[in-house]
């Protein structure tokens, strides 16, 4: 059966179709027994009768001795952590009730010599990940405490009959998240005895990056807690006793940081974070470093990586303390490798490396364990034993066995003023001439990598070409690369990303009369920019999550407060110029924009300002608007959603390619 909007006679049946995705296992980050001797990780997967995820715990033999088996049987198990002792297992478990309604997360254990895993929580909104303490007695955790009257604490309150929000802040709500005011994220400890959670902070500060202290003695996390909170990016690092008293600041501004991390033997605290520079507002396309402060308060705060060469990779990085030092997951050039970073900031040892990615890494017993995603690969842990040779534990990827996943050809080219432009070209299968797509990234501080990235497989799937890549503006490639896009982002990111288009194009197979550009969120924004501007390029668009209008996005977007400014700069004349509104005027090719309802990131009135532009001009539009989703609806959204996505897409090309 054909995916909607595929011709016969023109879809390439070989390669991953938008379906495969529900066989996909994808494994998070792994935690050690003590000994080294096993590891546990949380795998997630596709249930689409359900129209849901799922996520299970597996136990994983790092001498590869035993194949990995899976640990639990939840609806929705992960974020494990291997106790101190060895004898438990902690770890977030969403159920599903009879009604099909999944619950909030909460925390449970698993003895690891037999029985069955218990609740430890009962929070209103959830528990995040758990954190041991080195007796092994409790742990720690975070919980948003809702103020009463809202989120279900009264039963007799309907959310559309709540009292109003008084706001006074510019960071009051996130996108996926929602308002953040009145459900600060607090510090927790809980006993394995079954006892009520102990709240550790109070006030209406957020806190995250939770670690305890080797000792036992202290607890760390990051807070934004200075007088101008929540009105610029500063976030700085806290200790405190177990009981909450104590507290002291580590840092005093500057930083953007989290990842709050004790060292091995506990005389600091080390993490990772951007400068915010003398106003704390700017941290865009500053790379994230690894920094280390006293944990008694009373030295200077010092950066252990060079600031222009490393960046901790996202989303979602890691790092992980040891005796010998930090592990730090590092962009490079589209790859994450795996660097041991010493504590007194020396250079740092490369562990893993090559054309791949680490998502998350962690060392016991003289092992190393690591997950790691590759371009044929959805992930898989590996093991590297001190002194030994790297072995691949798991097999996670054998229910996508069979499915034709294209190679990812790496390009190297030059842009016009001689600047170096990287990136790929993932072709379908057969001889073509193939119809080709311009996929952008969004960001733009972020980069496309040596990974299985389901947009291009897909489309390549469908019969498309897909050239990708990072211009100037994106993440991985020093520093100075990153900041080269501010003040003047469309024009500088055109002149990579038609360089590299370009070079693709003269390669052999591919159709140089049939193209299209598309990209979501600042990807968008580049597709509606090169539709206005480079608009004879194309023969059609889709533009996703996008920012089109620079003046609106500045004071709708949870982010555009800062960003705006920070990015396209602060004159409002230069960022009109910006605007790939204001060259909407050009744009003759059809457009497909696609957004969603609850989009806070990029509001959907960013959508819907272009569809009416381009509509009372006659330009071929349309505006596919998902309900109930917010900006990371291509990720983490309904998996129904998402099958309609690629099914619309696909239809998009099929008629205009």
């Amino acid at each position: 059966m054909l995916l909607a909007g595929s011709r016969p006679g023109r879809v390439n049946l070989a390669g991953v179709k938008a379906l495969d995705l529900s066989r996909v296992l994808t494994p998070g980050a792994p935690s050690l027994r003590p000994d080294g001797r096993y590891a546990v990780v949380g795998v997630t997967g596709v249930d689409l009768d359900a129209d849901d995820y799922t996520g299970q715990l597996w136990l994983v033999d790092t001498s590869a001795a035993t194949p990995a088996r899976q640990l639990t049987r939840g609806w929705r198990d992960g974020s494990p952590r291997w106790s101190p002792d060895g004898r438990w297992i902690a770890f977030v478990r969403s159920q599903r009730g009879a009604d099909r309604k999944v619950g909030k997360p909460q925390l449970w254990v698993l003895p690891v010599e037999g029985g069955d895993p218990y609740q430890l929580t009962d929070q209103p909104l959830g528990a995040s990940a758990p954190v041991w303490s080195p007796d092994s007695r409790r742990l720690a955790f975070l919980a948003r405490v809702p103020v009463a009257g809202r989120y279900g604490t009264d039963e007799d309150t309907s959310p559309d009959k709540e009292p109003p929000r008084r706001i006074t802040t510019l960071l009051y709500r996130m996108d996926g998240l929602g308002f953040l005011g009145d459900r600060p994220a607090h510090v927790f400890t809980v006993g394995l005895d079954g006892s009520a959670p102990v709240q550790v902070t109070t006030g209406d500060h957020d806190h995250d990056g939770l670690d305890w202290s080797p000792a036992g003695d202290l607890l760390c996390f990051a807070s934004a807690r200075h007088r101008s909170a929540n009105l610029d990016l500063r976030v700085d690092a806290f200790v405190c006793a177990p009981d909450g008293t104590g507290l002291c600041a580590l840092t005093h501004g500057g930083l953007l940081l989290g990842n709050t991390r004790f060292t091995a033997d506990g005389t600091a605290v080390v993490f990772t974070g951007a400068r915010t520079g003398p106003d704390e507002l700017t941290a865009e396309g500053y790379n994230e470093s690894l920094w280390s402060a006293p944990v008694d308060g009373s030295g200077t705060v010092r950066r252990l990586t060079d600031e222009q060469t490393y960046h901790l990779a996202g989303p979602g990085g890691q790092i992980t303390p040891t005796a010998a030092g930090v592990l730090f997951p590092n962009e490079r050039r589209g790859a994450s490798e795996l660097l041991l970073v010493p504590y007194d900031g020396g250079t740092p040892q490369v562990l893993l490396d090559g054309p791949r990615t680490v998502l998350a890494a962690d060392r016991a017993g003289g092992t190393l364990v690591a997950t790691v995603l590759g371009p044929d690969s959805w992930g898989e842990l590996v093991a590297v034993p001190d002194g030994g040779a790297e072995q691949v534990l798991t097999a996670f990827g054998e229910r996508f066995a069979g499915v034709d996943v294209r190679p990812m050809e790496e390009i190297d080219t030059t842009a016009p003023d001689g600047y170096p432009v990287h990136g790929w070209l993932v072709r379908p299968a057969g001889d073509g001439p193939h119809p080709v797509l311009l996929m952008i990234h969004g960001g733009p501080f972020a980069q496309y990598g040596w990974r299985l990235f389901d947009e291009a497989q897909v489309h390549a799937g469908a019969g498309y070409a897909v050239v990708l890549g990072n211009p100037r503006g994106s993440s991985g490639y020093g520093q100075a690369h990153a900041l080269a896009v501010k003040g003047n982002v469309g024009e500088v990111s055109s002149v990579d990303l038609l360089a590299l288009l370009d070079a693709a194009l003269a390669r052999p197979g591919l159709d140089g009369t049939r193209v299209g550009v598309l990209g979501g969120s600042h990807g968008g924004f580049m597709t509606t920019w090169l539709a206005g501007n480079h608009g004879h390029r194309f023969r059609a668009a889709v533009s996703e999550r996008a920012v089109n209008a620079i003046d609106s996005f500045a004071g709708s977007s949870d982010i555009g407060w800062f960003f705006a400014d920070d990015l396209y700069g602060p004159d409002p004349a230069q960022q009109v110029a910006q605007s790939p509104l204001s060259h909407a005027g050009k744009i003759e090719i059809p457009m497909l924009i696609i957004h969603s309802e609850d989009d806070w990131r990029c509001p959907v009135e960013q959508a819907q300002r272009l569809y009416v532009a381009l509509r009372r001009r006659g330009v071929p539009v349309e505006l596919l608007l998902f309900p109930g989703e917010g900006h990371e609806l291509s990720r983490s959204g309904l998996p129904s959603h998402r099958l309609a996505r690629f099914e619309a897409i696909l239809d998009w090309w099929s008629r205009y390619l």
